[in-house]
């Protein structure tokens, strides 16, 4: 089935991220498309005229694809509002077939982002793909990332072995045991949920934040504490100074109404121009 994509989009440019930092084998880039198990069964996306291909094709494949390749962005009017803008214009015109991706499924995206906490996105990927392919499903290409129910079962000493921290092992079982209701937290506001988030064991504002901002596609998110959003605003905005996160947290409010999108453009220009 093919699944349209508004245009212009850039199949290539917008799963950038799959290659550049590697894939912990829960979604895969091989040979021109991305693998990913839906619904226990290992689909390809690959470019296709007016959007994308997904093979086998299913009602619940094209609603995972669809949030896996950022289809909820409203794009249009972000590009219409950033052409007003001195600094963003010039950045978001050169990228127009850039659509930012997101991470479908709300326990995978925290478990992501606590791997991700405080070290390379690749290294993240490398200690986190031992983490799949230990306890997750293995299919021909991609592999079923570990289900919740599976990681609430682990001790941690069974994921330190595999190169966690301790910390962070605690943090990951703490989260599948919690009482966290993932489709009642997609319906908070975003201070709400931040609050539900940061109330549990190594969830902090970061995290919070890229929660909101890679897995909802919410517009305010603006993930300050970032040392990657940190760097492109002081690259763009403050002519290269080191920018605290209070600062850049302050500096949220000139993308209003789209913080994030801003902050996911600034972030692939900054990388692409090393």
């Amino acid at each position: 089935m093919v699944l349209p994509v508004p245009q212009p989009y850039d199949f290539h440019l917008s799963t950038v991220r799959f290659r550049d930092f590697g894939s912990d084998g829960a979604t895969v880039w091989h040979a021109g498309g991305l693998h990913r198990v839906v619904g226990g069964r290992e689909v390809r996306v690959e470019p296709a005229d007016g959007g994308v291909r997904i093979d086998p094709g299913s009602p619940q494949a094209e609603l995972e694809i669809e949030r896996l390749l950022g289809l909820p962005f409203d794009l249009a009017s972000f590009r219409a509002w950033a052409k007003r803008e001195p600094v963003l214009g010039p950045i978001v015109g050169p990228l127009a077939g850039f659509r930012p991706t997101l991470n479908p499924q709300p326990f995978e995206a925290l478990v992501v982002a606590i791997t991700t906490q405080q070290i390379s996105l690749r290294a993240a990927a490398a200690i986190r793909g031992r983490f799949v392919q230990r306890f997750g499903v293995r299919h021909q290409i991609a592999w079923e990332f570990p289900s919740r129910e599976r990681v609430a079962r682990l001790t941690p000493d069974e994921i330190t072995a595999i190169g966690f921290s301790r910390s962070k092992a605690a943090y990951v079982i703490a989260l599948a045991r919690s009482n966290l209701d993932f489709a009642a937290l997609e319906t908070l506001l975003d201070e709400d949920l931040i609050a539900a988030l940061t109330a549990l064991p190594g969830l902090g504002r970061w995290t919070a934040d890229w929660y909101l901002a890679r897995h909802l596609a919410r517009p305010h998110a603006w993930p300050a504490g970032d040392l990657g959003v940190r760097k492109a605003v002081a690259t763009f905005y403050a002519d290269g100074r080191s920018l605290s996160i209070p600062e850049v947290r302050a500096m949220g409010d000139r993308f209003a109404p789209f913080q994030n999108l801003s902050a996911q453009y600034l972030l692939t220009a900054a990388r692409m121009a090393g």
